[in-house]
């Protein structure tokens, strides 16, 4: 089975578990800081990855990193998952816990890219583009900038993108004149 496949059934497992038991939010705030370590960690991602690695080797680690920061219930799902010997699954349980919270909360995650920092007009008009797009009230922006972009912006909405930079323009535009049919008679 895919570990994309594994990651969503372990998510959903443990987002009806902590919904059950009253503990959400705490348990989408443990998979927040998860998520955010494993992605400034690349060395903790490739130790859960190693199969190399004992299983209660790996637990340990995971307890020593987020033993206290993390509440019990978060704990004992490292520890069934690394009894399962899905720790390579781990990575990706994170973002896909978040995902089906935000499906669960009615809430639409978006990344907009531009060349320069939002102001608090166009973020309100980005957040109204996703709001029409998707039909969904709360937006959550994730911003980014990125000044090769020249202009414009970038907006990614789950698996949908809309590009609307300078940049991608002046690409499609060197596209455009170099299939020129055009040949001037010497």
């Amino acid at each position: 089975m895919s570990e994309q496949r594994v990651a969503s059934r372990y998510a959903k497992s443990l987002l009806d578990l902590a919904e059950e038991r009253g503990a959400l939010e705490q348990v989408k705030q443990d998979m927040d800081l998860f998520s955010k370590t494993l992605d400034e960690n690349r060395d903790l991602r490739l130790l859960l990855r190693n199969p190399i690695v004992n299983h209660d080797k790996k637990l340990s680690i995971l307890r020593a990193v987020f033993g206290g920061k993390v509440s019990d219930l978060t704990e004992k799902f490292f520890t069934i998952v690394t009894q399962k010997n899905r720790e390579s699954a781990l990575e990706f349980i994170g973002s896909e816990f978040l995902s089906q919270y935000n499906a669960l909360r009615g809430v639409q995650a978006a990344e907009v890219t531009t060349a320069t920092p939002l102001t608090p007009e166009l973020r309100t008009q980005v957040q109204q583009i996703v709001r029409e797009q998707t039909g969904l009230q709360q937006v959550t922006l994730t911003e980014k900038v990125d000044a090769s972009l020249i202009g414009g912006f970038v907006l990614r909405v789950g698996d949908q993108q809309i590009d609307d930079s300078v940049r991608y323009r002046l690409r499609k535009l060197r596209s455009e004149f170099s299939k020129n049919p055009y040949q001037s008679q010497l």
